[in-house]
């Protein structure tokens, strides 16, 4: 059984959708950056997203913790051509499309983009190649793929995770196997 402590990576201050662009992190904030990294086991392996807002996150970490290669898979939902645009931007120009992506998740995809159905297949397929190498695992991630972790682990639908609030520089803990959640988006 490995426990994952999946961590949101640092603000980027974006007011757009933002997936696969490639934003840093604001990590300014170092005493919040302390009380996480004293929060986390000691010793656990970490890998991140390989995003720069989520390395410079895990790096920030510190060096004491052993590091895995950054995974692709752990990134954020590809938003495609809806990318660095705001809500009222793509409603302007596609409202109904739009509208069933957030309020029916599942196949539903951006143009260029992927669907929940797709994010979760390659977050899950991450976590099941990691599942058993450490007894903890820390994971520095983004919002959509720490919630696809915590729908598997409750078991609920994607329309039910939604309504879940992931802050940046937040620990979600929880395990696949078998199923249980610890923590949700606990800010230490």
């Amino acid at each position: 059984m490995t426990r994952f402590w999946l961590v949101r990576h640092g603000p980027t201050h974006a007011r757009t959708m933002i997936g696969w662009t490639d934003l840093p992190a604001d990590l300014s904030d170092c005493a919040a950056l302390d009380r996480l990294s004293a929060h986390l086991p000691a010793r656990a392996p970490v890998i991140s997203s390989d995003l720069a807002r989520a390395v410079a996150t895990a790096d920030a970490l510190g060096p004491r913790r052993p590091r895995l290669p950054h995974d692709p898979a752990f990134r954020e939902i590809h938003f495609g051509h809806w990318e660095e645009r705001s809500f009222a931007e793509v409603e302007a120009r596609d409202p109904a499309l739009i509208r069933a992506f957030w309020d029916q998740p599942g196949d539903i995809r951006p143009p260029g983009g992927e669907s929940w159905n797709d994010l979760t297949a390659r977050s899950w397929a991450a976590l099941d190649r990691l599942q058993g190498r450490a007894p903890d695992l820390i994971v520095v991630a983004h919002f959509g793929p720490i919630l696809a972790a915590l729908q598997r682990a409750r078991g609920v639908t994607a329309t039910e995770v939604f309504a879940q609030k992931i802050d940046n520089l937040s620990v979600t803990c929880l395990t696949l196997s078998p199923p249980g959640v610890q923590a949700i988006n606990h800010c230490p």
